[in-house]
């Protein structure tokens, strides 16, 4: 099956409408398509099967948690990634023409002003409030993202990124979301796991300061 036809399919919309939002329950999408949820059920039982979503529990009020799926790093290779490439190549000419210095001032800019824009983003003055507001910013972004509990602190999860095939030859490019944890969350944080090295996902395991 094409990407194209798959797109056209019930699997396929229910995928571009999980990129569109970040995450959503059984019964949103079912809303969203005017389908029943066990229908919809059907169709994310088959997505999670073929490494498409993952499913994880979300509080959104006094209620018992609700299952919110979200699209897993494969998902996310099934939409048009050319503009990874093109970086690369731009990022590569650069190192070439002025050396590896230049590259890392690029980052050290583009660092600066991610933590700007990250500054009016996240303004909770409680640390998980600050945690959950930097999943959020990162999911307005386009990053399938959530944050989950942890001994002593959080732990960030990022399950897709447009840029992991770029981080293998430039590895400054992680410094962004690393100055923006430090900046914005505080305390210490370390990356565990990273996907453009072969892990299931981005996570960062922080502690924040009280």
């Amino acid at each position: 099956m094409t990407q194209d036809r798959f797109f056209q399919t019930t699997r396929g919309k229910i995928v571009t409408e999980l990129r569109r939002r970040g995450s959503a329950s059984a019964a949103d999408l079912a809303r969203e398509f005017g389908l029943s949820p066990n229908a919809v059920r059907q169709q994310l039982v088959v997505l999670e099967r073929d490494g498409l979503v993952v499913e994880k529990p979300v509080r959104r009020g006094p209620t018992k948690p609700t299952l919110e799926f979200s699209l897993t790093a494969d998902a996310d290779k099934l939409f048009p990634q050319k503009y990874d490439k093109m970086l690369d190549a731009v990022l590569r000419e650069v190192r070439d023409q002025f050396g590896s210095p230049a590259v890392e001032r690029i980052f050290e800019g583009l660092s600066r002003r991610a933590v700007e824009r990250a500054r009016h983003k996240i303004t909770a003055d409680e640390p998980e409030q600050k945690v959950a507001q930097l999943a959020e910013m990162l999911r307005e972004n386009g990053v399938v993202a959530h944050y989950s509990l942890i001994d002593g602190g959080y732990a960030l999860h990022e399950h897709n990124c447009p840029y992991s095939g770029v981080v293998k030859e430039h590895p400054e490019m992680c410094q962004v979301i690393h100055h923006v944890i430090d900046e914005t969350i505080g305390g210490q944080h370390v990356q565990t796991e990273s996907l453009a090295h072969g892990g299931k996902e981005c996570r960062f395991e922080m502690k924040p300061t009280a």
